[in-house]
């Protein structure tokens, strides 16, 4: 994203805002022409800058019951190649990223219960390659940028 300039960062805060926004209001808030503007989302699409478009849940009631993050750490000799297609058939690990340092993978899993974390916590540490496995079950979010 280093090579957008300041009507590219504009055009993305506002979808950010609300993706939803219709290309007459994206036009006023950029101060470019509709073409541009459509241009600029092809461009930004096209690019990957852009990678989708998606649902943001508002209510606590419509948000999962238990959102944990699981930090976990290879065996010796094992890599992300090696445990990444095992986790991603896990339909409640939400999302998986790679860190640097003593953590290898962290996840962040959503689930209706404790009861439920729980069966995906071990169905995870069964996973061949795992070493350890921590989790960190979400009390509150204060913010969610995502």
């Amino acid at each position: 994203m280093n090579d957008l300039d300041e009507k590219d960062r504009l055009l993305l805060g506002a979808l950010r805002a609300d993706a939803r926004m219709s290309l007459i209001e994206l036009t006023r808030h950029v101060g470019l022409s509709r073409s541009a503007v459509h241009e600029r989302i092809r461009r930004l699409e096209a690019n990957g800058v852009i990678a989708g478009y998606t649902v943001k849940l508002g209510t606590e009631r419509e948000r999962p019951g238990v959102e944990a993050l699981i930090a976990i750490g290879f065996q010796p000799g094992r890599n992300c190649d090696h445990i990444v297609p095992h986790l991603s058939g896990i339909p409640n690990v939400v999302t998986c990223w790679s860190l640097a340092g003593p953590t290898d993978l962290m996840l962040l899993v959503e689930c209706g219960s404790n009861a439920e974390l729980d069966t995906i916590r071990r169905q995870i540490a069964t996973t061949p390659g795992i070493a350890t496995v921590q989790t960190h079950v979400s009390l509150r979010t204060h913010f969610d940028r995502r």
